[in-house]
């Protein structure tokens, strides 16, 4: 037929009576695999293997077919009728970019202003207690997302720490900075941490917005809804400088958040009234004037 482009769903689906095991197998998957992409590339056809994931998340099946294709797209969803698109590889191209759709009954549609698809729409000044907003960059896009935290008295002697959306690691290594460098004391509390629309976050940017998301939910007190954050947190209790801080100014600036909590090295000049910290502690005494 020598068609354009052929779509096969799914490589676990894949057999030939040349091996001598079941379909979905290992080698069964690299054979079947390795053999579509050599006849595609000879007939000059755009193939598209999909694939299964694992609960890790990873690629199910053998390593080896990465390495045979251009691009790896991870297509998940994280909320209802939203999809994110993501590429793990690319040959040809950047990694970075992040595609946001909707799901319909037509199929999918790009989502028109993504910057603020994050962001939870809220009557009166202020949200409330353990929210706060920060700006994220995903290749050339910048996102305004909500990080949600709250905290409960641990009932087994030991606290825990429940989050999907931010690595565990990173919520248990803020909660210890700001014991040591804010005298906050976490160690008798679970945490719950989350990011409104479901999206996943692994930025350093996050680290101080994740820091006033806990000090707000576990001191009650509201942060502006006006104030948007980001800088990266130091186990010395810093706030150390970010990239892209005009970008993240610029796309706050324009979904309305008047004033920015920013490390002392990022300070611009732009729309935003500035607030540069250096330490945790001034961070979070900046907070409780503005509360």
């Amino acid at each position: 037929m020598k068609p354009q482009v052929v779509v096969i769903d799914s490589l676990q689906t894949l057999s030939s009576s040349e091996v001598a095991s079941p379909a979905g197998s290992v080698n069964q998957i690299r054979f079947c695999s390795t053999e579509l992409v050599g006849i595609s590339k000879q007939l000059g056809i755009s193939l598209f293997l999909v694939g299964h994931v694992t609960k890790e998340g990873v690629l199910a099946g053998p390593k080896v077919i990465e390495h045979l294709v251009d691009t790896v797209l991870y297509f998940d969803q994280v909320g209802s009728g939203v999809r994110l698109i993501r590429a793990a590889k690319n040959r040809f191209g950047s990694v970075d970019e992040i595609g946001i759709f909707h799901m319909g009954e037509k199929g999918l549609t790009a989502v028109t202003n993504p910057s603020s698809f994050f962001i939870t729409d809220r009557e009166g000044e202020n949200a409330p207690p353990g929210i706060a907003y920060t700006a994220v960059v995903e290749g050339s896009r910048t996102f305004l997302v909500e990080i949600q935290a709250l905290t409960v008295p641990s009932k087994n002697g030991f606290s825990r720490v429940y989050s999907d959306r931010i690595d565990t690691a990173r919520v248990t290594r803020i909660a210890a900075i700001l014991e040591r460098h804010a005298q906050i004391r976490l160690n008798d509390q679970d945490l719950y941490v989350n990011v409104a629309g479901g999206m996943k976050l692994n930025e350093v940017s996050i680290d101080l917005p994740l820091a006033l998301a806990l000090w707000s939910a576990l001191k009650g007190v509201a942060l502006p809804s006006s104030l948007v954050s980001y800088g990266e947190m130091s186990l010395a209790g810093e706030v150390r400088t970010v990239g892209f801080a005009e970008k993240r100014e610029k796309a706050s600036s324009e979904l309305g958040f008047q004033r920015v909590l920013l490390p002392k090295s990022n300070e611009t000049k732009g729309n935003l009234k500035v607030y540069p910290v250096d330490t945790i502690k001034k961070a979070l005494g900046v907070c409780s004037t503005l509360a």
